[in-house]
């Protein structure tokens, strides 16, 4: 028994949805389709999902919004025009869309992920009628049928432990059933949404819950690459991950998966392949539990930009008890996140997000920095990017830091700042954001 989830490229148009018909029905073991929202058909075109965005964008302005409601009607006429689908179930969609503006028009973040979460909804629905056409049984499946049941904070749903229970209800069903990813329904009947990328997170959650054997994550590509492809040319393919290497990739930039959708799989140890949809025959990336890394101790390198630090100095500061703390709940107060934490024994540096501190907040919290830590120093440096090396298979080989800061020297990249946790899954890197590429080109190098 497989749970099959479909990225946005994959459904993308009516010729994708042949593909995932095809893929579907060539194995009777593959009884869960998960499926996110139409993605680009081509570079320049626009997601359904930020499509979506400005809709809701629109209407909760007051703004015009009559126009953006047909262009995402129209991209699902396409697709039922192609497919030669009866064209009742638009008209069943439109109205949907203009129920859902009506009843959230004045509450804006319930607006915001009932229009998000359609975008899967919808092309759950086609897919199941489009299967039902070819003559299969299949059944689409709503969230709230399927007992996905999430805590109530709009836009970062976080799945509840009795889901689980009810998800399992679900092999008792025949035919291949279809379930839109990306949202589940508060305690209190609400649409709420995944993170962004969350239809991943919606597959794994499936997959833990009725048990899977394999979680079939199909995308644009033939298998996950061991560096970002528009930064090195032709990279090596991996043909297996870890699931704690996955994660560390995917927080630091891999774009495959969402950083948290593997938890719900490593929860029971259901192993994961991602594959083309384009070229399903390929063998893919399994990703699981363990893996032999002799021969190669780093799995992969990722990197992302948008980072700055705050950078504290005291004499003394190792003396002060509680001082790290306080700095800490600052940034709490304010609902800042950070990312890493490196520090010696009089400074500090906090490294989070540059958009945080847009607007007021970067002032608030410097004066308090200053006020209540009485610092000797403070400052924030910008245009940061963090570069992840990551393996579990570092922790027993030598010279693999001694590789990397080698490899920065020959590129002429200065490293703002190191940092290796207890683990030694990953070593993390700070560049500035215009050396990025040269540096992860370099790094690359040394490694692969």
């Amino acid at each position: 028994m497989k749970v099959a989830k479909f990225g946005g490229s994959s459904v993308a148009n009516a010729q994708q949805f042949q593909k995932v018909a095809n893929i579907v029905t060539s194995d009777d073991a593959r009884k869960f389709v998960v499926v996110s929202a139409p993605g680009k058909r081509c570079k320049d075109d626009t997601k359904m999902t930020d499509l979506l965005i400005t809709l809701a964008k629109k209407v909760i302005e007051h703004d015009i919004y009559e126009g953006v409601l047909a262009q995402v009607v129209a991209r699902y006429d396409e697709i039922v025009t192609d497919l030669h689908l009866s064209r009742d179930i638009l008209d069943v969609i439109s109205a949907s869309l203009q129920q859902m503006i009506d009843t959230y028009r004045d509450q804006p973040k319930r607006l915001l992920d009932a229009l998000k979460a359609s975008g899967e909804d919808n092309n759950a629905k086609l897919m199941a009628h489009y299967l039902r056409q070819l003559g299969y049984e299949a059944h689409y499946v709503n969230p709230k049928d399927a007992g996905i049941f999430v805590t109530d904070e709009p836009g970062n749903a976080q799945i509840l432990p009795e889901s689980y229970e009810q998800l399992a209800k679900l092999k008792e069903r025949s035919g291949i059933l279809v379930i839109p990813g990306f949202f589940g329904y508060s305690r209190s009947g609400h649409i709420v949404t995944f993170p962004r990328g969350g239809s991943d997170i919606t597959g794994s959650i499936v997959a833990a819950g009725v048990g899977a054997e394999l979680y079939e994550n199909f995308t644009d590509v033939d298998s996950i690459y061991c560096v970002n492809p528009s930064i090195v040319e032709h990279p090596c393919q991996l043909r297996e991950l870890t699931y704690r290497e996955m994660r560390e990739l995917s927080y630091a930039g891999f774009s495959v998966f969402h950083d948290e959708a593997l938890e719900p799989v490593y929860r029971r140890g259901i192993p994961v392949c991602v594959k083309n949809t384009n070229n399903p025959e390929a063998p893919g990336t399994m990703i699981v539990a363990t893996r032999d890394h002799r021969d190669r101790p780093v799995a992969g390198i990722a990197s992302d930009t948008g980072f700055c630090s705050i950078n504290v100095s005291k004499y003394l500061m190792n003396r002060e008890i509680g001082f790290g703390r306080r700095l800490l709940q600052i940034l709490e107060d304010e609902g800042i996140s950070y990312e890493h934490t490196p520090s010696g024994i009089d400074n500090m540096s906090v490294i989070l997000r540059e958009e945080q501190l847009a607007g007021d907040v970067e002032r608030r919290v410097l004066d308090r920095i200053v006020k209540e830590l009485r610092v000797d120093e403070v400052s924030i440096e910008r245009d940061l990017a963090l570069i992840m090396v990551v393996g579990e298979g570092m922790e027993r080989s030598v010279g693999i830091a001694a590789k990397a800061t080698a490899a920065f020297a020959r590129a002429n990249v200065n490293i703002e700042m190191i940092n290796q946790g207890s683990s030694e899954v990953s070593m993390m890197f700070g560049v500035k954001a215009d050396a990025v590429e040269k540096a992860v080109r370099a790094l690359y190098e040394v490694y692969f």
